[in-house]
């Protein structure tokens, strides 16, 4: 090999190793620009957020829930909340009885029995709230007897919203 040929060997390796640290360069500035895009955008457009709402048994557990009863007696239970909504969330609990002209629908049930309401309660993120125990009887043997929990927002312009319904089906047998 001739100093020429060694000469221009080594230009032609020096100009493309020129050549990828341009290359890498303009690829890093395009990841940089792509990721602070990318925070940018979860930054102004968070998770929303959620809350847990559920009926647990007598011994506050989430199984095993009572499908039969006798007419008078008292079927217990709890209700538990939990909020991750990323903001203070009162609401109130209400607990209604129905039967098989109930309808459950997404507004809250129609045709059923307001029993009592569970006072205004105000959790912050991440704030747990069980109920105290809670109870529902029957008058009247039948199935598809229904126990209605439903959960109410109390809005910071004190209106009152529908936000979500859980039941449990029971049937009733004479004493």
């Amino acid at each position: 090999m001739t100093s020429n040929e060694r000469k221009n060997q080594k230009k032609s390796k020096i100009s493309s190793s020129k050549i990828f640290q341009k290359l890498l360069t303009i690829c890093l500035l395009g990841g940089i620009v792509i990721l602070s895009g990318l925070i940018i955008f979860y930054i102004s457009n968070p998770e929303p957020g959620y809350y847990d709402f559920g009926i647990l048994n007598s011994e506050k557990k989430a199984e095993d829930y009572p499908t039969s009863a006798h007419v008078r007696e008292k079927i217990e239970f709890y209700v538990h909340v939990e909020n991750h909504l990323y903001r203070n969330f009162t609401f109130q609990i209400r607990i209604l009885t129905g039967d098989e002209y109930t309808q459950l629908s997404s507004n809250g049930s129609e045709n059923a029995r307001l029993r009592y309401k569970v006072g205004n309660v105000t959790l912050i993120e991440g704030q747990k709230w069980l109920s105290p125990k809670l109870w529902a009887t029957f008058n009247t043997p039948g199935e598809n007897k229904l126990i209605i929990v439903e959960l109410w927002e109390i809005t910071n312009s004190n209106e009152v919203v529908f936000r979500d319904i859980l039941w449990l089906r029971l049937t009733i047998v004479p004493r």
